[in-house]
């Protein structure tokens, strides 16, 4: 019998309906301690580096990289292949060794095995692959000074700047926890309220938010890195991948005509063209700059959300990437591959990006929880030269590193005078940067939120721009008011007919 005088949530009436809080809910840590900034890390200085006693950061990626098992959290739909990496030499017409002493770029013609992964990165592990979502572009070198990771999109930039906010970012990007639907009110909400996100949002609605296929797009680092030469002398780099196929996007309504017919349409096409010898091959270019603070730009060098003007830092080429080989088990090789920022080799090193820190305290945090503590003894993520530690046990381990090199198997400590592992000399001096500053949560102090993403607007070809418009506009429809009137408004700020558009065709659709 109903009773109309029955409460929401009542035994036997269903699950309450969802109601927007009728006031704001202060923000804790998982032990109750107030958050008083959820947008920046603890670092020194506004440019970084970080600093390791962040606990609330610590806390939320941790359990952030443990959402998910065992499928990826992000980057779970994939593909994958083994190639080579051949080294030119050069940096475009300087000897690579003026600015980095890495073994991999020095000789012409000298290859080093890699292998290749390429996923979307929103999406689940069976979702179509012609779904608007930056694309992962990650590379395992397997260098004779161990294993060098290289992992990127294919959009150049990020969303974000600063790693505290990746949680939030794919929270909002994922379903909605209650229906376990995608919403763009939960996406626009977040980066309406996040305005460094428009210059990725620009790349992303255009018709680059969805490559033709994997052989056919573009890759970059997009994070900062360092390089470091023989003298110690360092510099900053990015890296960028150059398909030689050449690079092809879909519009939306191409993307839909071939998710009708195919939703494997990505990884059919990296499969069968090495599989008939067709062999894909990108140019691995890099941008160089002096390390430094550089407060002649009017952005940092340092930020995720930004690109480097090639007119002013030339992209110069250092090699090729040919894939010809192709996975024999998908799940021992695409799926258990395992890649991290912070696996570099001598000559590669990291730069105060407070993105790319984060990220390199993540990356290895995840694979120990999602493929387990020993998961580089897996073959695929193995380097290829000896490996001697004294890490041991764990979750299926099979062997003891360096135990067959002929050291004392009873001593597993170091430093020791009984026949133990024992430390190596450098292979030059190592960067020392000068770190000095005040510790706080603090905002880069060069923002430039929207210039870069005016300038993506107006490169972008008629058909480029008509697809952002009406992409950006189907979504936005399904928002609220609100944040429609913040999201014209960061259109507006980065091009004034950009925003004209965006709110044209809101009122269009809002009459009909």
């Amino acid at each position: 019998m109903a009773n109309g005088n029955k409460k929401e949530g009542t035994p036997g009436e269903g699950p309450p309906r969802t109601r927007e809080p009728s006031k704001e809910v202060p923000l804790t840590t998982r032990q109750g301690h107030p958050i008083h900034d959820n947008q920046n890390t603890r670092s020194v200085n506004s440019r970084g580096p970080l600093v390791l006693e962040d606990y609330p950061f610590l806390e939320k990626l941790t359990h952030f990289d443990r959402e998910r098992i065992p499928e990826r959290v992000v980057h779970a739909r994939g593909a994958g292949a083994h190639g080579v990496f051949e080294a030119y030499g050069m940096a475009a017409d300087e000897p690579v060794s003026r600015y980095t002493r890495a073994r991999l770029f020095q000789t012409p013609g000298q290859k080093t095995p890699v292998f290749a992964r390429f996923s979307s990165v929103i999406h689940g592990g069976h979702s179509p692959e012609t779904l608007r979502d930056p694309r992962g572009f990650a590379v395992k070198f397997y260098t004779e000074q161990g294993n060098w990771d290289l992992v990127g999109n294919n959009l150049k930039v990020f969303f974000i700047r600063d790693p505290i906010k990746f949680p939030d970012l794919v929270h909002a990007f994922k379903p909605d926890p209650v229906t376990n639907r995608q919403d763009p009110n939960r996406l626009m909400d977040f980066c309406s309220l996040s305005p460094e996100t428009t210059h990725m949002l620009t790349w992303l609605f255009s018709p680059w938010g969805i490559p033709a296929s994997y052989r056919e797009m573009q890759g970059s680092g997009v994070n900062t890195y360092k390089w470091v030469n023989t003298e110690g002398t360092s510099f900053l780099v990015k890296y960028h991948w150059r398909p030689l196929q050449k690079v092809r996007n879909l519009t939306q309504q191409q993307a839909e005509a071939i998710q009708a017919k195919d939703f494997n349409h990505a990884t059919t096409d990296l499969y069968e063209a090495i599989a008939r010898g067709d062999f894909p091959r990108w140019e691995l270019q890099v941008q160089l700059m002096t390390d430094g603070d550089h407060p002649e730009l009017n952005w940092d060098p340092l930020d995720a959300t930004k690109l480097w003007p090639e007119e002013q830092f030339p992209l110069r080429s250092v090699g090729v990437m040919t894939l010809d080989r192709n996975p024999v088990n998908y799940f021992a090789e695409v799926e258990q591959v395992a890649f991290g920022t912070g696996v570099l080799v001598d000559g590669l090193d990291f730069s105060d990006d407070k993105l790319l820190q984060g990220r390199t305290f993540s990356y290895s945090d995840t694979q120990r929880h999602r493929v387990g503590p020993n998961y580089l003894q897996l073959p695929i993520n193995m380097p290829r030269v000896p490996v001697a530690t004294n890490q041991r046990d764990g979750q299926m381990t099979y062997r003891v590193d360096g135990h067959e090199a002929g050291v004392n198997p009873h001593i597993n400590y170091e430093p020791s005078s009984r026949n133990g592992l024992r430390q190596q000399e450098r292979m030059g001096p190592p960067p020392r940067p000068y770190v000095q500053g005040h510790v706080g949560r603090q905002p880069l102090s060069r923002p430039n939120n929207f210039q870069q993403a005016g300038e993506r607007y107006r490169t972008l070809e008629d058909w480029e721009r008509d697809d952002l418009i009406s992409n950006l506009v189907s979504a936005l429809s399904q928002c609220n008011p609100d944040i429609q009137e913040r999201m014209v408004d960061h259109f507006t700020q980065a091009d004034p007919e950009y925003g004209r558009r965006v709110s044209a065709g809101l009122s269009k659709a809002a009459r009909h």
